[in-house]
């Protein structure tokens, strides 16, 4: 632990790549996905955030946010609380408390385009909208890029919709979820909370909750 901290005081800032804490788990054109864990009373190095990027919180927690520059920041996360962060910048996270830090950060690749995106009809999905056993709440739109929080009760569906263009699913609970392309065989999906899963653009679909116990997730949506 003092090897940590000495490292994460000394001032030197590496790509999040060479960060030990953050472990690469998925890679593409449009993210690239990292599952995150400080255990109590440690700190992660000085790192880069080159792009834009979404976090999401996978339980309750308080750290020590340093970002380079600016006095540090005391932030209290909620599990499933997901957050846009724009980059470049340089921080690092300590762990104060007895819990540790867990989170996916997925870093938008395509962020500067992103930006540049004109307005359109995203804006007409943003809000809660209440399903049958469910909702599914449009947190937000950054950089071109949709952020959905899906909750479903034991058995309740998302009936029939399309998304044009590529989702990226994170798990906050554990999922099992059976997928349903329309006159096409169902997919079973089962995920555990941290998983993340990258789904291409598809036909239209329905999304069911088979476990008997709540399902949450966050989902990424791209355009085409």
């Amino acid at each position: 632990m003092l090897a940590v901290s000495v490292l994460a005081q000394s001032g030197s800032e590496v790509e999040i790549t060479a960060e030990p804490h953050h472990h690469l788990a998925l890679e593409n054109p449009y993210v690239r996905v990292f599952q995150v864990e400080v255990p109590p009373h440690q700190a992660t190095l000085m790192h880069w955030h080159r792009h834009d990027y979404v976090y999401v919180t996978l339980g309750d927690c308080q750290l020590e946010n340093d970002v380079s520059g600016k006095p540090p920041a005391t932030l209290k996360l909620k599990d499933g609380q997901t957050n846009f962060s724009p980059g470049p910048f340089a921080h690092m996270v300590k762990v104060p408390v007895d819990v540790p830090f867990r989170n996916v950060t997925v870093e938008l690749l395509q962020d500067e385009k992103g930006r540049q995106a004109p307005a359109s009809n995203w804006d007409e999905g943003r809000g809660l909208n209440i399903l049958s056993g469910g909702t599914e709440d449009v947190l937000f739109i950054k950089d071109d890029v949709r952020v959905s929080d899906i909750q479903l009760q034991p058995g309740a569906m998302i009936p029939k919709h399309t998304h044009p263009g590529p989702q990226l699913v994170i798990a906050v609970s554990d999922l099992e979820l059976r997928t349903s392309p329309v006159e096409q065989t169902s997919t079973p999906v089962e995920m555990k909370a941290g998983d993340v899963k990258w789904i291409p653009a598809g036909p239209p679909h329905t999304l069911m909750n088979l476990a008997k116990r709540p399902a949450r997730m966050i989902m990424l949506e791209f355009r085409k």
